[in-house]
């Protein structure tokens, strides 16, 4: 038997494979039960997490409840609303499909991705004071640059939603997704320079006690975890924008949701809500840090 008897049957498994594939696929995505089943296992995945954060932050209140609404509690309540509202968006998926104008379903599908942003600039927020800090610099301009900048993330893409509204155009939807990668871009850049900049400084100190080196290695997991979470997400936004077959906001293509939502949110909140799960000390404690 020579090469070329061998050849054509290779290329015929090849092909017989890739057919199965796409078969498989393609009856996952057609297929209203598998539709279901995908899309309520993303539920219950977002409504886990979101119980996670609100015990966390029951935990946390009963805990220092002198504090008011520290750093740490903001964190895990924007938490418990982003996983809350994405775990109902799934569970009337079917309901929001059939909303009209279509401007409707883009906001209710993206408006849980501007919180979650919020949600992690703030954790960049508080590892910027307390590199400032560290270093005897002035934090006074942070705060207000945190709000003027998620104020002006939720104009711009308020605006473009109204835009939308009233005058349809599909270059404005794409727009839309691209601005939304951009910002998940620059989000990504933020964990790196700040959490990047924390973790570099910790390293020059001393680490030979258990809490210092424990702190150490929550940053730089916390760090790695956002990076490459908004990072994703500003790639898949992209083809999300550009590639038809890649369209994140209709009901026939529920793995290639799963994939996205469990990459870019269920997967990067579960892990930081763990990393993070150390309560603040109690009363008595002079200085209060927020998230530990």
């Amino acid at each position: 038997m020579n090469d070329a008897d061998i050849t054509p049957s290779v290329a015929s498994v090849m092909i017989y494979t890739l057919k199965d594939s796409y078969t498989l696929w393609d009856l996952l995505n057609n297929s209203p039960l598998w539709q279901d089943r995908i899309f309520h296992l993303l539920a219950a995945l977002y409504g886990f997490v979101a119980v996670v954060a609100l015990v966390q932050l029951v935990r946390i209140q009963q805990r220092v409840p002198e504090y008011g609404w520290t750093t740490q509690k903001v964190f895990h309540f924007l938490n418990f609303l982003v996983n809350g509202a994405r775990c109902l968006i799934f569970v009337f998926r079917r309901d929001i499909e059939q909303l009209t104008p279509e401007i409707a379903r883009h906001m209710l599908l993206d408006l849980p991705s501007l919180v979650f942003f919020t949600t992690y600039a703030l954790l960049v927020l508080f590892w910027a004071e307390i590199y400032y800090q560290a270093r005897a610099v002035s934090t006074d301009g942070l705060r207000p640059g945190f709000f003027a900048i998620n104020g002006i993330v939720y104009a711009i893409q308020i605006i473009l939603w109204l835009i939308i509204w009233w005058k349809p155009i599909h270059i404005l939807v794409i727009l839309s997704k691209v601005f939304f990668a951009g910002v998940s871009f620059f989000a990504a850049l933020g964990f790196l320079l700040y959490g990047g900049r924390l973790f570099l400084m910790l390293q020059r100190f001393p680490v030979e006690s258990k809490g210092r080196r424990k702190k150490l290695h929550e940053v730089g997991y916390v760090t790695t975890i956002c990076f490459i979470c908004f990072l994703v997400r500003c790639i898949m936004m992209c083809f999300n924008a550009f590639n038809k077959s890649a369209n994140l906001d209709i009901l026939e293509h529920p793995v290639l949701n799963f994939i996205y939502y469990l990459l870019v949110e269920i997967l990067p909140s579960s892990l930081v809500l763990f990393i993070l799960r150390k309560l603040p000390p109690k009363r008595g404690i002079i200085q209060y840090h927020a998230i530990r």
